[in-house]
């Protein structure tokens, strides 16, 4: 136990000390500028057209260490998002996230069971016109009935209660969304652990039987679901960094 809170001081003063140096070339938003509970803009809470669920609930506070990000979610949806300029490039993608409450109802492989206590995904700007038929036609209306910009291609990183590490799979609702498994069963819950992800390889792992070229960003995205499972739960995220 005593080993344990040592690494989660070690972690929270790690980011501390590089955080300022790694803000001066990030384009997202950090969570240190915001004022109060709610996370600055141009982060926004985005749902599906015409969400009548509750949304999942997202509130700035001081947690181990770190000023993070706390995501509850309560048989609800959404997603923090951040657009980015148009043509937006990046290269590698940083965060720390610990798992609190996780939801082990949870099955990635089906819709009643789609749901994720954590994730991160990064959204790019796929033409639409490499898509099938009929995955065109699904965003054109989903974009008619939202407000976001709709990516041809998501890929999400999962904190997931089942599945190992490295798990790929696509979303049993649509294959423009891909998840990537981070964090399995075999992490520990209430520890702040630390990501770096090459998002420019995990996207031709991912989406590159449908792109020779990697596509510019749209935006950034955190958040959790329990709707499907009609279950909780809380997680937090810490900095989230976007360079070259």
């Amino acid at each position: 136990m005593k080993q344990s809170r040592i690494r989660t001081t070690a972690v929270a003063l790690l980011y501390t000390l590089v955080a300022p140096l790694l803000a001066a070339d990030n384009p997202l938003t950090p969570w240190a500028g915001s004022s109060g509970p709610q996370p600055p803009a141009p982060w926004h809470v985005s749902g599906l057209p015409h969400q009548r669920k509750p949304f999942t609930q997202f509130r700035i506070e001081d947690w181990h260490g770190q000023h993070a990000l706390r995501i509850e979610a309560d048989r609800s949806y959404g997603n923090l998002v951040h657009l980015l300029p148009a043509g937006q490039a990046g290269h590698h993608l940083a965060w720390s996230w610990t798992l609190d409450e996780p939801n082990t109802l949870a099955d990635l492989h089906t819709r009643s069971g789609e749901d994720e206590a954590l994730r991160v995904c990064v959204l790019f700007d796929l033409p639409h016109d490499h898509l099938p038929l009929l995955e065109r036609a699904l965003l054109a209306m989903a974009h008619t009935d939202g407000g976001d910009p709709v990516p041809g291609a998501t890929v999400c990183y999962v904190w997931d209660s089942h599945l190992p590490p490295g798990t790929a799979l696509s979303s049993p609702y649509t294959r423009r969304i891909r998840m990537l498994v981070l964090r399995g069963p075999e992490a520990p819950l209430h520890q702040w652990a630390s990501e770096s992800r090459d998002i420019v390889a995990d996207f031709r792992q991912l989406f590159g039987e449908e792109a020779d070229v990697v596509p510019p960003l749209i935006g950034v995205a955190v958040g959790a679901d329990a709707d499907n499972t009609q279950s909780h739960s809380l997680a937090h995220l810490g900095g989230l960094t976007l360079s070259p």
